[in-house]
């Protein structure tokens, strides 16, 4: 169950095109000294709150309170928003794919027609997800057990393809070409990797239904790193059998999954079948996943967080249950990131910002459970499990502080932009939404708190007037910097800008609540 929710094969094409072969030496790294300690601790925090059901929010609620037990909820559930996004674009691309049977759907489409066709995929399995719900977990369950067979059938078929005259593409192929170079470039890259291995934390409600955790856990999990360490070292080799690690395709994170079906096909001699096979796999699992991901991640938000830090509006549900306002601030703020990416150059530009925005938050949400852990064995007299990681609490706390430096050092360097020229236009340009994604995500959790507080005081948080003035405002700013984006003149950047901060000083002051005027 945990190796479906680790590792794909998206997972190797997109950290083979930022290390190229050098990628195998960071998966050893990785695995034994951050995925063993991090599966472990996840077992541990499993199994201490288990009754609270072995979420990452519990966790973080019991040993540091309520607000930070809503906090971690929010973040956890903002850090979903740019993966749902990426699955969305995904979804596109691999229609595309799977229709044509090559990749020029996506080149001769514009920005605003892929953010065009992602949001319609958002409402299409928005409104769907509540009729086929239990065969959409089903359909995504068993997609992401075909993605897994899939991804073994290239390796072990790229591997045979050696013995029947096939060659490896990366010359020279030596002990250099698999050591990374370990420079500030490495370090914007290591996000990607924890991105690419976290997610253990899902089956941790797991670990008290083995009949003796304290043995048969480790035992699971060393199994887990083993065909972890199998698929990521002989996945990235495999690549390297197809693709020059020293002159990879500018769109291979987009298409490199669909060019590597394609390899394999033409070296077996069967045409684009594997490309076929995969890319309706591909479409039919994420399709699915989308549709889980947004009812699932919405509704934990709303339940998880309960009345004292949610607003009474975001928790109101229809006549089937729905929590419809919260669908339509997921939307939103799906909608919000992309319009972020409109303005860049083109759409191999907006998958890769996108996925390299995933890089930053996913395991900035990390960070969170090697802080519990600390806190657990801080004090693991409080916080009695029935399986532990390590007897000696010192050396335990140790070892959640190295997994934490590593993941918040990911974090922050995850933040320079990839993909681009260093200090360029573009490279700035990135970094600069990237801080706005990050600090709106984040920041609209810390204002919800204060919402919620004036609803309970006001018995509103905001007049009708004041719902229509915020959403003519939100509208014509929308409008306003398509418009000035789309624009080929000097300085429009300003122009946005100016355009952003007078937006905010209006919805501010729209939403200000009016007092009475004193009577002499």
């Amino acid at each position: 169950m945990s190796f479906v929710t680790v590792i794909g094969f998206d997972d190797l094409i997109y950290n083979f095109k930022n290390q190229g072969m050098g990628v195998i030496t960071s998966w050893v790294l990785m695995l034994f000294l951050y995925v063993i300690p991090y599966s472990l601790m996840v077992g541990q925090l499993g199994s201490i709150f288990s009754k609270e059901g072995g979420g990452l929010s519990s966790w973080i609620r019991g040993t540091n309170g309520e607000f930070l037990g809503y906090f971690t909820a929010w973040t956890y559930w903002a850090a979903s928003i740019p993966y749902v996004v990426d699955t969305a674009n995904s979804v596109v691309v691999g229609l595309g794919w799977a229709l044509n049977g090559n990749n020029k759907f996506q080149e001769t489409m514009s920005n605003s027609h892929f953010a065009f066709w992602t949001l319609l995929v958002f409402v299409f399995f928005v409104v769907i997800q509540s009729r086929f719900k239990h065969s959409l977990e089903l359909l995504s369950s068993l997609g992401g057990i075909a993605m897994f067979g899939m991804t073994v059938l290239f390796v072990m078929m790229a591997l045979g393809s050696l013995a029947v005259g096939g060659k490896i593409a990366t010359q020279p192929f030596n002990l250099g070409a698999i050591i990374p170079k370990f420079d500030l470039k490495y370090l914007t890259t290591l996000g990607l990797l924890i991105y690419a291995v976290n997610g253990c934390e899902l089956i941790a409600p797991f670990v008290t239904k083995m009949k003796h955790p304290q043995r048969e856990f480790p035992k699971s999990m060393i199994m887990l790193v083993v065909m972890t360490a199998f698929l990521t070292i002989f996945g990235s080799f495999s690549l390297g059998i197809f693709f020059n690690a020293h002159h990879l395709p500018y769109d291979l994170k987009m298409n490199g999954s669909y060019y590597a079906f394609q390899a394999l096909g033409r070296q077996y001699h069967v045409g684009n079948l594997f490309m076929y096979l995969f890319a309706w796999t591909e479409v039919i699992y994420l399709a699915a996943l989308l549709a889980v991901l947004l009812d699932a991640m919405t509704r934990m938000l709303i339940s998880d967080t309960g009345e004292k830090f949610m607003p009474r509006f975001l928790r109101k549900t229809n006549h089937a249950g729905l929590p419809i306002n919260g669908y339509l601030l997921t939307c939103l703020l799906s909608g919000f990131i992309l319009f972020l990416g409109v303005f860049l150059p083109n759409m191999n530009d907006i998958f890769n910002w996108l996925l390299n925005l995933n890089g930053i938050i996913s395991p900035g949400v990390t960070c969170w459970i090697f802080y519990a852990f600390m806190r657990v064995r801080k004090n693991s007299a409080v916080y009695p499990a029935a399986y532990v990681f390590i007897k000696n609490d010192r050396l335990a706390w140790w070892i959640g502080l190295w997994a934490l430096t590593v993941t918040a050092v990911a974090t922050v360097f995850g933040i320079a932009p990839q993909d681009v020229p260093a200090f360029s236009k573009l490279w700035w340009h990135e970094l600069l939404i990237n801080l706005i994604a990050i600090g709106v995500l984040i920041g609209l959790g810390m204002l919800l708190p204060l919402i919620t507080k004036r609803e309970k005081r006001d018995g509103e948080a905001f007049s009708r007037s004041q719902w229509i003035g915020m959403t003519v405002i939100v509208l014509t700013t929308l409008i306003a910097m398509l418009y000035i984006g789309g624009s080929q003149f000097s300085g429009k950047g300003f122009l946005l800008t100016g355009v952003a901060a007078v937006s905010l000083s209006l919805l501010f002051r729209c939403t200000r609540k009016k007092t009475k005027k004193s009577r002499n």
